[in-house]
């Protein structure tokens, strides 16, 4: 296990964002565990995106900017079958350690998970302009 543990938080990388002494123990998690593994998964994270819309959303690619930045955030926020598929992605890469951190406070820790993930989405909504086919 230790040797997982360490494979995971060098394979991930670095803290992004800022921490320090008034960090609390929600943003500490934030920026050493989820957004690194965020960063790490983004093209996967694009990828799952694309399948989901292409196979539940059929005229999402005609959608102005706004409706799709909409549907990013409904699709993650309300369809809760592909809200935990997302929250797999992310915690199949938690440390025990980090895993045990998540389940005392999985709540307050999975907003942060979500927000953090459509963000980064909406962020990038210039990638779902044309229709991909990943079948």
């Amino acid at each position: 296990m230790e040797d997982r543990d360490a494979f995971l938080r060098e394979f991930r990388g670095e803290t992004l964002g800022t921490v320090n002494a008034q960090s609390s123990s929600e943003e500490l998690f934030q920026n050493q565990t989820i957004r690194p593994i965020l960063k790490l998964q983004n093209d996967l994270f694009i990828a799952v995106f694309i399948n989901y819309v292409n196979k539940n959303k059929a005229d999402f690619y005609s959608y102005t900017v706004e409706k799709k930045i909409q549907t990013i955030e409904n699709s993650i926020q309300k369809d809760i079958k592909f809200r935990n598929s997302l929250k797999g992605i992310i915690m199949g890469l938690f440390t025990i350690e980090e895993y045990d951190i998540y389940i005392q406070n999985s709540s307050s820790l999975n907003k942060r998970m979500m927000n953090l993930l459509v963000e980064r989405l909406r962020s990038q909504v210039q990638l779902f302009e044309v229709e991909k086919d990943l079948n």
